[in-house]
């Protein structure tokens, strides 16, 4: 089992920045992906960005060159930096880990991005 915990979402005017976090703990030596997704209202979850072992990434077009993910250097972090926030950014945002041969996905419960004058 893998943990998740989120943090760092809130309020920010458009054209703001956030850094979200996401720290890992369990077996964290069973993942071999994490990310972020978000779901804003009465919308389905979708992918933001995700990193792999290896150190490649993905991201969205709609956050491409505004939204970068990293890690820390116990690879049990994520982190999400979003810069040039927009309305269209707000939602609650999920950190996930998958791991294990079957490639299980592990969910947080979701950090809220408010991006608003």
């Amino acid at each position: 089992q893998v943990q998740l915990v989120e943090s760092g979402g809130g309020l920010v005017q458009p054209g703001g920045s956030l850094r979200l976090s996401c720290v890992a703990s369990g077996s964290i030596f069973s993942i071999n992906a994490m990310g972020w997704y978000r779901q804003a209202p009465g919308k389905e979850r979708e992918l933001v960005t995700g990193i792999i072992s290896g150190g490649s990434t993905n991201y969205a077009d709609s956050v491409k060159g505004r939204f970068t993910i990293s890690r820390g250097n116990n690879k049990n972090t994520v982190y999400l930096q979003m810069n040039s926030l927009k309305p269209e950014d707000t939602a609650v945002y999920y950190c996930y880990a998958q791991g294990g041969v079957a490639g299980v996905l592990y969910w947080g419960k979701g950090t809220l991005v408010t991006v608003s004058s």
